[in-house]
């Protein structure tokens, strides 16, 4: 293998591509957005620039990540062979990836209304500053929750030029799904973050941590459930929001009732499909509209 080669493997490594998790945790809600915003149809334009935003952001958001946490990762287990932890890539690397791909997913922005432009500079500073949070707060889980559900009002920026009522439900469903997730997969590093003395909520709520995911589960179902009453939804919604939360939480408790490490990352794995569900959902009930 050419050392060019080698670099971009490491490249890629390093924002995660080998691992798309967090680009479809990402994503679901992005298009729940731009489906509700556009009614079911949404330019073909502005679904490709918010897919590729998307992909570009959190893979910036991974290389910063790293770079905040290269004095961190090699003493943890499941981080210590990430291509900075293990040397493979300098810190200024890292730097720079970040720097490329957040100039590249603004460049396409740019081709989007003012309102839209306007909401992606917070986008960029939440992206940039999420990974130093873990530090001073046992609350990063919520700001990263802050930080993927900012394309919800950026994506009905782009559709309908204004950020409504309902956006904001969407983004509070986005903002506990990402707690309910990220606590659990905190709970796969717990042991290894009291040591090293790094901040999550599975350390903040300790023995309550399952109580905790499960009350930022049923908000996720209640803030869905009053965005799809502002948006003026039908039964078929609301039956199947009902159908998919009950199997999906309930499972998650399931795997996470013993915290093992390995089933609590299946837990956390295991939003994926909730997100998809929630999608194919939305689609179904735009789609019997017509």
């Amino acid at each position: 293998m050419s050392s060019t080669t080698f670099k971009l493997k490491e490249y890629a490594r390093l924002v995660r591509l080998d691992r798309p998790i967090g680009i479809y945790l990402v994503l679901w809600p992005t298009l729940w957005a731009l489906w509700f915003a556009a009614e079911g149809i949404p330019n073909t334009l502005v679904l490709v620039i918010f897919i590729a935003g998307v992909v570009l952001m959190r893979s910036a958001g991974c290389a910063i990540n790293d770079f905040a946490d290269r004095k961190i990762d090699p003493h943890v287990e499941r981080t210590a062979q990430r291509p900075l932890a293990a040397g493979t890539v300098t810190p200024k690397e890292a730097l720079w990836v970040f720097a490329i791909l957040s100039l590249i997913a603004f460049v396409l922005v740019i081709q989007l209304n003012l309102l839209t432009i306007l909401l992606s500079i917070p986008a960029v500073i939440l992206a940039g500053s999420y990974p130093f949070t873990k530090r001073y707060t046992h609350l990063p889980q919520a700001y990263l929750g802050i930080a993927f559900g900012w394309a919800v009002p950026m994506s009905f920026a782009a559709v309908t030029g204004g950020v409504p009522v309902s956006s904001w439900w969407l983004f509070s469903a986005v903002v506990l799904w990402a707690l309910a997730y990220d606590t659990m997969y905190a709970m796969t590093d717990r042991e290894d973050d009291l040591k090293i003395g790094v901040k999550s909520t599975a350390i903040l709520f300790g023995r309550w941590d399952r109580l905790m995911v499960a009350l930022f589960q049923v908000g996720v179902t209640a803030s869905l459930w009053i965005a799809g009453h502002q948006l003026g939804l039908s039964e078929l919604y609301y039956c199947g929001l009902l159908i998919i939360s009950a199997g999906f939480w309930s499972y998650q408790q399931w795997l996470i009732r013993d915290r093992d490490r390995q089933r609590c990352f299946q837990a956390f794995l295991n939003n994926h499909y909730f997100g998809l569900l929630i999608f194919l959902l939305i689609v179904a009930e735009y789609l019997l509209r017509r």
